[in-house]
């Protein structure tokens, strides 16, 4: 790229507005008002923490740039106070003094004038002196003026040692005035303890605080970092030989120097080290000490519950039966009867299979037996969503699973546990195939002995995000009875979503277009070019949908996508979406990420404190840049985020499908192309499909289609979870067909 030289220069100006930044090194381009200038000025450069409102003087070079014309690149950078009263006022307007927006700058500027910000700084007591400022608000404007000086010279340090602003705001947070100390101590704790700043990160700082790359320090801490990455592709553990090599490859360090590092870990308890004898591993398994005990727990929780009397004694269980299928107005096929029967007489069971095979119907049955019988029963399920399907199907009440077992903040643990479990004699969880082996361990510790425990789900779709296979491993260990049903019951087969589910659940091609003039909620559009793909998509939401079948653009229809990245990657998607389909000019920018008034948005993260989770999607309702809060509806439930925390949220026109699990949306649109050959895989086509639950839209080509359909190998996860339950042995195990 061409730059042509100008000049060389001072410019003071005041941030209007911040149109690209990196959140990886701070590289900034921004807008900013020059005294004198009539227009905004471009400005390009590495600045920590920039903020619309404040004033900086920088100093650079003006330069042309072929595409965008006159910008000044700025290599030094200095905050300094605004001098006039509108720079005065539009500074503080901007969010960055928590307790005074807009309004407040205002009276607060026609109050002191330019002595304003001098008072706010020196003499903060003075704010009395303005009508409506109690003591608490001053308290807040007082610390927020503090620490904005604080976090801003911690930066300053950091960037130093290569920390983008981002980061260290995030480590400013955690630790306060200690930032400093603790990054120059330990780097490497920055890893565990602060969200969003990995191994990586800590490493460069190390680095440039000068530890060698084969400490002692590093190595444990790689050792973690490398564990929890193969943990993010699903893995319980790694075979130690394997993990070995990994380490090296990715530490840059010698074997040899590793096995220390790993004995100290072992030590300190991250890690465990199990010796396992033969088949399937011939290895060392090496876990993170979290899932190992989730592990162990979970095989030794079900053999407590299997090993436990059954509650429920029915005398004439045909009764039963008759009652239920004529009190729901329903008759049960015969291996729904079956399976409901094995639900009276079994402690554990679990039921499988696609969409339209009864599931929900044998739900309905077995609860309203329980329910005829006096017995307590809880229903649950990953998903807000899934909870609330529970609740229309059964007119039970169903929770999250994450609400069922009460997280205390003050404890920092679930309050439902061993000690404390749940008051039920039947539980019964949906979307189990999404549940994870860390969570089915908290659950499994709440569910009581005297209580029968039903796990419902699709075993054929995509497996949890989190670590571990968990309903997998239950069905092949052969310990708990399985009830698994192919049969796409008659009302059903009036669905091509669900009749082309099952195709691809089967390895066969969805059938579309002229093979089935009669389908109206399965399409298939024929795009080859990714722009074009977008186009199609933009237009599909923003328009084609809502005028053909009167479906809400943001509430009804949902964007899923194989990827994160590329023109048609989640991350794009969602740029374009917002700027086509919110017009609101209600925005706040922070950390990269632009947010809008009305935007959808999901969670990416569990935060317990707040009672929200990774993949919970909302609204958002209000920015308020007094509170530095943005308020997001999730679904009736409001939940505050200070300006510092949107790094848990990010937009959610569009998501990746395997964020979808669980939930199901009125419209699905689904690109499918060449470009996403590296996941184009069965069970990843078919959960998205069976997301949609009126209208589905592929878009793409056949091409691209056939590939995830013969692509049926699932990305093998290292557990020992079927093994630790195998050697349980409770009565006879069978699975029924």
């Amino acid at each position: 790229m061409v730059y042509y030289l100008v000049m060389a220069e001072e410019i003071k100006g005041q941030v209007e507005r911040i149109t690209f930044y990196n959140e990886e090194n701070g590289y900034t381009i921004a807008k900013i008002r020059v005294h004198g200038r009539a227009d905004l000025v471009t400005v390009v450069g590495t600045v920590p923490g920039m903020t619309p409102g404040e004033v900086l003087k920088l100093e650079g070079e003006w330069q042309t740039h072929p595409r965008y014309g006159q910008q000044f690149k700025f290599v030094a950078h200095e905050s300094v106070i605004p001098a006039t009263l509108a720079g005065i006022e539009r500074y503080l307007s901007s969010g960055l003094i928590k307790g005074i927006g807009p309004v407040m700058a205002k009276r607060l500027v026609a109050k002191f004038g330019e002595e304003t910000l001098d008072v706010i700084g020196h003499d903060i007591e003075r704010l009395r002196e303005v009508e409506g400022i109690a003591e608490k608000r001053i308290d807040m404007i007082r610390t927020a003026w503090d620490q904005q000086k604080e976090i801003r010279d911690v930066m300053v340090f950091l960037q130093g040692y290569g920390v983008s602003p981002a980061y260290a705001g995030k480590i400013f947070k955690q630790y306060g005035r200690e930032s400093i100390t603790v990054v120059r101590e330990n780097p490497y704790r920055l890893a565990e303890e602060v969200f969003g700043i990995g191994f990586l990160t800590a490493d460069k700082i190390a680095a440039k605080l000068g530890i060698p790359k084969d400490s002692p320090l590093r190595a444990k801490a790689g050792i973690q970092y490398v564990l929890g990455q193969l943990a993010d592709e699903g893995h319980m553990f790694y075979p130690f030989k394997q993990l070995m090599a990994e380490c090296s490859k990715i530490l840059d360090i010698d074997e040899a120097q590793l096995p220390e590092a790993f004995h100290a870990a072992e030590a300190e308890k991250r890690i465990v080290i199990e010796n396992t004898e033969g088949p399937p591993l011939n290895d060392r398994a090496v876990y993170l000490t979290p899932l190992h005990v989730a592990e162990t727990g979970i095989a030794r929780l079900l053999n407590d519950l299997l090993a436990s009397p059954k509650q429920l004694h029915l005398m004439d269980r045909e009764a039963a039966l008759k009652a239920a299928q004529k009190d729901l107005s329903i008759t049960l096929a015969d291996q729904q009867l079956r399976a409901v029967l094995e639900a009276l007489d079994r402690k554990v069971m679990v039921i499988t299979g696609g969409p339209g095979t009864g599931k929900t119907t044998i739900i309905r049955a077995i609860t309203h037996i329980y329910t005829a019988n006096r017995q307590k029963i809880v229903l649950a399920a990953p998903t807000g969503r899934a909870a609330k399907r529970m609740f229309e199907a059964t007119g039970h009440e169903a929770k999250t699973i994450h609400r069922l077992l009460e997280f205390s903040p003050r404890i920092g643990k679930f309050k439902r546990d061993e000690q404390e479990p749940l008051d039920a004699d039947l539980v019964v969880i949906d979307e189990t195939s999404m549940v994870d082996t860390a969570l089915m361990y908290n659950l499994l510790k709440a569910v009581p002995r005297r209580a029968t425990l039903i796990l419902v789900g699709d075993v054929d779709q995509l497996p949890s995000v989190g670590p571990g296979n968990v309903i997998r491993d239950i069905i092949a260990s052969g310990v708990v009875p399985t009830v698994r049903f192919n049969e796409i019951f008659r009302q059903a087969r009036q669905s091509m979503i669900i009749v082309n589910a099952h195709r691809v659940n089967s390895g066969e091609m969805p059938e579309f277009g002229k093979e089935r003039e009669s389908s109206t909620d399965f399409y298939f559009l024929e795009v080859e070019e990714p722009e074009k793909a977008l186009q199609r998509i933009v237009a599909l939401c923003k328009e084609k949908i809502p005028e053909k079948f009167g479906y809400n653009t943001l509430t009804d229809i949902q964007v899923l996508t194989p990827m994160h990245k590329g023109t048609i990657g989640a991350s794009n998607l969602n740029a374009e979406l917002q700027r086509e389909l919110n017009p609101s000019k209600d925005e706040i920018a922070r950390a990269g990420r632009t947010f809008k008034r009305g935007d959808k948005v999901m969670q990416i993260r569990n935060n317990y404190d707040k009672d929200v989770y990774n993949g919970d999607i909302g609204r958002i309702a209000s920015i308020d840049r007094e509170e530095q809060q943005v308020t997001v509806n999730f679904d009736g439930k409001l939940v505050a985020y200070e300006f510092a925390e949107l790094d848990e949220l990010v937009l959610a026109y569009a998501t990746s499908i395997h964020k979808a699990q669980g939930c199901e949306y009125p419209v699905v649109i689904m690109p499918i192309l060449i470009q996403h050959f590296i996941l184009l895989q069965r069970n990843l086509l078919y959960t998205g499909i069976t997301r949609g639950k009126k209208l589905v839209i592929v878009i793409g080509t056949k091409k691209a289609l056939a590939i995830a359909i013969r692509n049926n190998k699932t990305q093998m996860r290292y557990t020992l979870l079927k093994e630790r339950l195998t050697t349980i042995v409770v009565g006879s195990h069978k699975e029924l067909h």
